[in-house]
């Protein structure tokens, strides 16, 4: 059993051997037929590779030779153009050799003929000096007595037919002048047609109710009176239904009391800090109005380039009177009238327009009120950079600056026309509201004193006190000592009640 197993065992070793010699010798004949397969593709790819740098080669070397023909035929080119250009340049050496002695010969010509002049030249003078002394001796006086009678002749001629020219010119002008003028004023009215409203002091506020009326008084008028120190009108308050009415001279005034109520009216909250607050609002809203109100105004007639702060004072002048006529109103009316004349004497019109809408705006500028407006109004064109011309017809247009430009009367004349039309301006409101603007500036001037108004149509005169600076007994002091200054300074119809009211106010802020 065993000689079995060993034979077996055997007969499987020899069988394994069999089979890995075998498997190995086929191994061995496939990798020498994958070899020589392999050497022969290399073979290929081989000769491929030189036929194609082979051709590569001839490919370059024919775009060599090519090139280098091109090249060497550029070359003989270029040497061809030198030699010509040579060539050129001897011919042209040449010429100029030949010309330069024909200049030289001319140049001794020349030479030889400027000094027989000059002899000659000299032989000239010799006859003029001595026949110059024949005619003195002949005369009786030299050259230069002969020279000046001649000329005193001419001067004395020319005199006499310039001053004729000038006489007969006045004489024309004399004859014209006013004809011509009438004619320019009268269709410059008739082009520049307007509105002659006249300005009021009282506005009226419509409301819906009773009961809205009686939320804007407040308890005990606290709301009213706060309004009316807050902006410095009197609300009149009547048996009027469904309106109350707002008294002020000044328009400005007006206007923020009213879009304040309206505000207030609307929000339903009416109390004294909230009308503060409004008012405060209101103000800042007014000015931005004001502003745009000036760009607009500007953009309408055309005008460009003037400072912010000129723009914000023609803004200004919406809310101001003159004699009772809106100042814009007049302003923009002047600007017209001004660049209509002076298109039909031939001047600048758009020099005069902008002269007119500027000429009043001293009325509107809080600066030194002691100025004339029209000299105010020139030293803020100065300031900011307006033409000479254009400040001189500000300065001007009430005869207080001498005029240095044609434009200057034009303005004059306009601001005449405007304001002389039927029923544009009345005397009474314009002195009215001067009286009313001294009493504020009066007591204005007194220190401690932070607001005044006039109210009433100048019958009182309100006048509110910073509670740190004035005390009780100063405030009763004060108060007699601007009653003895206006009834010692001012006129005015009737008597003057002045209040002066004094508020502390503690705040604090609960975090």
């Amino acid at each position: 059993m065993i000689g079995y197993i060993i034979s077996a065992l055997i007969g499987a070793i020899v069988a394994l051997a069999a089979y890995i010699i075998i498997r190995k010798q086929a191994m061995n004949g496939r990798r020498d037929a994958i070899l020589e397969k392999a050497e022969l593709e290399a073979e290929t790819i081989k000769q491929q590779k030189i036929l194609q740098a082979k051709e590569k080669f001839i490919q370059l070397k024919a775009e060599h030779d090519e090139y280098v023909n091109n090249k060497n035929k550029q070359l003989s080119e270029r040497e061809n153009s030198i030699k010509q250009k040579e060539s050129q340049v001897g011919q042209q050496a040449s010429e100029l050799g030949r010309r330069q002695h024909e200049l030289d010969s001319a140049k001794g010509q020349l030479r030889s003929q400027m000094e027989k002049l000059e002899s000659k030249q000299a032989e000239a003078d010799k006859l003029i000096s001595q026949a110059n002394k024949q005619l003195e001796t002949i005369a009786g006086m030299t050259a230069a007595e002969a020279k000046n009678m001649l000329v005193e002749n001419m001067k004395a001629v020319a005199r006499t037919e310039a001053q004729a020219y000038i006489n007969d010119t006045m004489d024309d002008a004399r004859l014209n002048a006013a004809k011509e003028a009438k004619r320019i004023v009268i269709n410059t009215i008739q082009r520049t047609a307007t509105e002659t409203a006249i300005e009021n002091a009282v506005t009226t506020f419509p409301i819906e109710n009773d009961e809205v009326k009686g939320r804007i008084i407040g308890r005990e008028g606290r709301n009213i009176r706060a309004l009316e120190a807050a902006t410095g009108v009197e609300i009149v308050v009547d048996d009027t239904p469904d309106a109350i009415m707002i008294s002020a001279f000044d328009p400005v005034r007006r206007e923020v009391a009213r879009l304040a109520l309206h505000q207030l009216v609307i929000d339903g909250r009416i109390h004294p800090a909230r009308i503060e607050e409004v008012v405060a609002k209101v103000s800042k809203q007014l000015e931005d109005e004001i502003l745009e109100t000036g760009k607009r105004t500007c953009i309408d007639l055309g005008i460009h380039g003037l400072n912010i702060e000129l723009v914000k004072l023609i803004g200004r002048m919406k809310y101001r009177s003159s004699y009772g006529q809106n100042l814009l109103q007049h302003s923009r009316e002047v600007a017209n009238i001004a660049a209509v004349m002076a298109s039909e004497l031939g001047l600048n019109p758009k020099l005069a327009k902008r002269a007119g809408l500027l000429h009043d705006i001293g009325k509107v500028s809080d600066e030194d009120p002691d100025l004339p407006h029209a000299l105010l109004g020139a030293k803020l064109a100065e300031q900011y950079k307006e033409r000479p011309e254009i400040v001189n017809a500000i300065g001007a247009h009430h005869e207080e600056m001498e005029m240095t430009s044609l434009i200057s009367p034009i303005v004059l004349v306009a601001d005449a026309i405007s304001g002389a039309r039927p029923g544009a301006r009345r005397e009474v409101i314009e002195s009215y509201m001067k009286r009313l603007k001294g009493m504020e500036d009066l007591a204005a001037s007194y220190p401690g004193v932070t607001k005044s108004y006039a109210i009433q149509a100048g019958r009182e005169l309100r006048v509110i006190v910073g509670a740190e600076q004035v005390s009780d007994d100063e405030a009763a002091r004060l108060s007699a000592d601007i009653a003895q200054r206006i009834q010692d300074e001012m006129t005015y119809p009737g008597q003057v009640k002045i209040t002066v009211i004094r508020e502390t106010r503690s705040v604090a802020y609960a975090k």
